[in-house]
Parts: C-alpha cells; structure tokens; sequence
C-alpha cells in the first residue's frame, strides 16, 4: 500500500500535465475566420507574409539577398507559431519558389517533450541550393528535417555575414523572429508536407 502512493501521485501529475496541455492546445485550436478563409485567400495571406519575410531577412543580412537569388528553390514558412507546457507543438503554412514564381504551398510541424511553458511565432525559410536537393524534396510524399535531408542553420555575423561553410551546404535555414534571425536554433524533427491550397 506504501508503494501504491509514489506511483499514484506520478500517475496523477502526468494526467494533470496533458489536461493543461490540451487546455493550451485547445485556445490554439479553436475555429476562427482564418479557419474558413478560401484557398484563394490563403495563398495571398501567406504570399504577402513571404514577401514580408524576406524583405526582412534582406535587412538583417543583407548577403542573404545573394544567396537567396542562388538558390534553386525557397521555401518559406513566414509564421509558424509555437505553444507549450511539457509539450510543444509547433505548426505553420508557407510556399515554394522555383525562380521566383510559386510551386507550391507547404505545412510544417514538429513537437517536442521537455520542460518549456508559452508560445511564440517565428518565420523560417529554408534555401535549396542544388537542384538535387530541391527534386528529392519535391519527390517526395512527406519530408523531415534530419531524417530526409540535413539543414544547415545560417550562422550570421554581427556585421550580417553568413558564414561561408554554411552557404556551400545544399539546404541552408534562417529562423526569424521579431528581433531577427535567431541563433543556435535546430529544426531537427520538423515534418513538411504539401498542401492542396
């Protein structure tokens, strides 16, 4: 009977941890305007939420202008919001360019276990450098960072220079967030998918 109470308390404590995280996930969850908004209006949401974020990425390096103009393809999640407590999820909606012009709209997700509590926003765009890398990403039927193809988060100096082992890699990340591009951060995990928009 002694032995009964540790594992009840345990028991109790994880039950209390996933009914707060669904109460978080719920209020991220729940229908809005956006929710019913047509496809046609979707696409223009997350192309004028592109446009923002590259202009952005421009401004806070300005050498990331060369190296997205470089690219065979970019993809761009421009908000991709994050929730959590224990738990985390993270979602977002974005598009591929393909010489400028639009390939294709994209989710991401990704969750994570570990002691975190709240919720933030960020953008993320994601650089496909040869024209191996963006077909194997193109081709296939569901694509996760780490597993499927190694991304190499851009290491940006105080002056806005990329480091230039990270821009010879095949697929280059940046991470935005409102004070800018974001440092020592993994999008390990992260699962990408497309959309019918």
């Amino acid at each position: 009977m002694l032995n009964t109470f540790p594992t009840m308390r345990r028991a109790a404590m994880a039950a209390m941890t996933v009914a707060v995280a669904g109460l978080v996930f719920s209020g991220c969850t729940t229908t809005s305007d956006k929710a019913s908004a047509s496809a046609a209006e979707q696409r223009q949401e997350i192309n004028s939420g592109t446009d923002a974020t590259l202009s952005k990425l421009y401004e806070t390096s300005p050498q990331a202008k060369a190296l997205v103009e470089r690219a065979k393809g970019v993809l761009v999640f421009p908000s991709v919001l994050s929730a959590s407590f224990i738990v985390g999820a993270q979602h977002g909606k974005g598009v591929l360019r393909v010489g400028g012009v639009d390939s294709g709209y994209y989710s991401t997700t990704a969750g994570s276990v570990g002691f975190q509590a709240g919720a933030q926003s960020k953008a993320v765009i994601l650089l496909f450098m040869t024209d191996e890398a963006l077909q194997k990403f193109r081709n296939s039927n569901g694509w996760t960072v780490g597993a499927d193809a190694t991304v190499a988060v851009a290491n940006v100096g105080a002056n806005g220079s990329i480091d230039t082992n990270t821009a010879q890699q095949p697929i280059v990340g940046f991470v935005l967030n409102n004070g800018g591009l974001m440092a020592g951060v993994s999008l390990e995990g992260a699962k990408i998918a497309k959309l019918d928009l």
